[in-house]
């Protein structure tokens, strides 16, 4: 299965999805790709230094969704609260699945919240995980 972690500007919370599920996944039948509806803002250093506490490595690089992962991906996950979920539930009819998770995103200088946020998309990936047969 191919699954697709989507937000806003691939700098925040889709990366660190993809880092956690990377973590945790034992499964090569699952492979995962991250990417923000608009492309351009710069990873901060402070996520980079949060994933690295959490054992999880965040590329500096940023990825805006194409068409090429539109028809690679099987599910969608919307990590992000302000992402239209529109754009990507007219895929369902391809047979795509989608899924929302409404994750607010942080300032990069709120540390706290930065760190909140990283326990929260941690719980919802491990979560995701006991639940991938489904989809």
């Amino acid at each position: 299965m191919n699954i697709l972690f989507v937000c806003r500007h691939n700098r925040f919370r889709s990366k660190v999805a993809e880092a956690f599920f990377n973590k945790i996944n034992k499964s090569s039948k699952h492979h995962v790709k991250s990417a923000g509806i608009i492309k351009g803002v710069p990873v901060a250093p402070i996520v980079r230094k949060i994933g690295k506490e959490n054992g999880i490595g965040i590329s500096s690089e940023t990825s805006g969704v194409t068409e090429k992962m539109i028809y690679w991906a099987d599910v969608f996950v919307i990590v992000a609260n302000d992402v239209p979920v529109e754009i990507f539930e007219r895929y369902k009819k391809l047979g795509k699945k989608v899924i929302v998770w409404k994750v607010r995103d942080a300032s990069q200088n709120d540390e706290n919240s930065i760190r909140r946020i990283f326990l929260e998309i941690k719980n919802k990936i491990e979560g995701f995980q006991k639940d991938l047969g489904k989809y």
